[in-house]
């Protein structure tokens, strides 16, 4: 490897990064936030502290690679001069292996700071709400609907988001018939939104004796976590709430009252339920922050659809479209059916390894948002 050609290809990223996220500006904004952090009497607000310690995380997202990236390039340059000078043949080699470490750490920060620069939409860096339902097809659907509820988990575990399972009913035999994660992070839902859909499993089944293969489907919906600044109208006419008693394995775990809630908006149709907590009324909070959040996501999804209806396009957020297929047998094969991203490498997907999958959508979201402004514009200019 000529690490002094990877060198002065690496020096070029800092300013990449200066252009895509206007550096300069946000270093201005981060320091205003700690000058307003460090004010006397900063925490007698609680809600305005909370927003700007958040927004201080946010801008630091972005500005902690950054000087990552500069630090890290400042000191391969220095250890690089240094082992040309050096001659000691193993000094010159620990050198090297040294320095293109620190180059590769510089490659994979800068590919997520460009990943990061496509979660711009306004609630990218909200938290998640995942919801998984088990399609037709009884016992395998629910025990494919298990397999993407411990992919997701898994997922979220490597990446530092915590999640927190708010509701779940399994299935009749085996599996999951629908289950809730609440998923909190930097940019879940930015993320997350990728994998929204319905998602197809092609195996021999492990439920059927003449061992035939099946087709399996289940679908995901992700919403992010809308701010109680928001306004979502919710009427008491429009809701209803029932009371139920939670599901768990038994014993000392199940609960003993009806503390179970699951609340149903009768003109969407959306029904939300939480039973994660043993008090009724923190059940009933938690399930109203979650009924907002799809509601919001249903508003603007239908606005969205008389927006395709009127320019003629066919729409994409459908709840029945189908996003990705894995496919065990004959063959292995996972492929994204919108981005056409995929490989054999099935169980690697399946323990939540959704990088790729998840950049080539934001990459093809994007690319397609621009295509789409250009044609609007277009369209209204004539």
């Amino acid at each position: 490897m000529n690490l002094r050609f990877v060198l002065r290809i690496s020096k070029t990223k800092p300013g990449k990064c200066e252009v895509i996220f206007d550096v300069d500006n946000r270093l201005k904004i981060l320091e205003k936030l700690e000058r307003q952090a460090a004010e006397p009497g900063f925490w007698n607000d609680q809600s305005k502290a909370k927003s700007v310690i958040e927004e201080t995380n946010r801008q630091k997202q972005s500005t902690n690679p950054y000087n990552k990236i500069c630090r890290l390039i400042d000191d391969a340059e220095v250890m690089l001069e240094l082992a040309e000078a050096e001659v000691d043949d193993k000094h010159i080699e620990a050198a090297q292996k040294e320095i293109a470490g620190m180059l590769e750490t510089t490659h994979t920060l800068y590919e997520n700071l460009e990943v990061q620069a496509l979660l711009s939409e306004r609630f990218d860096a909200c938290n998640a709400y995942i919801s998984l339902h088990a399609g037709a097809g009884g016992t395998e659907s629910c025990d494919w609907a298990d397999m993407l509820f411990r992919m997701y988990r898994r997922y979220c575990d490597e990446h530092g988001l915590k999640t927190e399972v708010l509701d779940y009913q399994a299935g009749d035999e085996a599996g999951t018939k629908s289950a809730t994660l609440y998923v909190q992070g930097d940019f879940a839902f930015g993320y997350l939104k990728a994998e929204r859909g319905v998602h197809r499993l092609v195996r021999i089944s492990p439920f059927d004796t003449n061992k035939r293969r099946h087709t399996s489907f289940a679908a995901l919906d992700v919403v992010p976590e809308v701010a109680d600044d928001i306004e979502v109208e919710i009427k008491e006419t429009d809701i209803r709430i029932d009371t139920y008693r939670s599901s768990g394995s038994g014993g000392q775990h199940v609960n003993k009252t009806d503390s179970a809630i699951r609340i149903t908006h009768m003109p969407s149709g959306i029904v939300v339920a939480c039973q994660t907590d043993r008090s009724q009324h923190r059940n009933k909070d938690k399930a109203f922050k979650m009924l907002r959040a799809k509601l919001y996501e249903w508003q603007a999804d239908q606005k969205k659809r008389e927006m395709e209806r009127f320019y003629s396009k066919k729409g994409e957020i459908a709840w029945g479209s189908q996003i990705r297929s894995y496919v065990m047998q004959p063959y292995t094969l996972v492929k994204d059916h919108r981005t056409g991203c995929e490989t054999s490498n099935v169980a690697n997907v399946l323990d939540g390894h959704l990088d790729d999958f998840i950049k080539a959508y934001l990459k093809h979201s994007a690319g397609k948002q621009n295509a789409g402004s250009a044609t609007v514009q277009a369209k209204e200019g004539q």
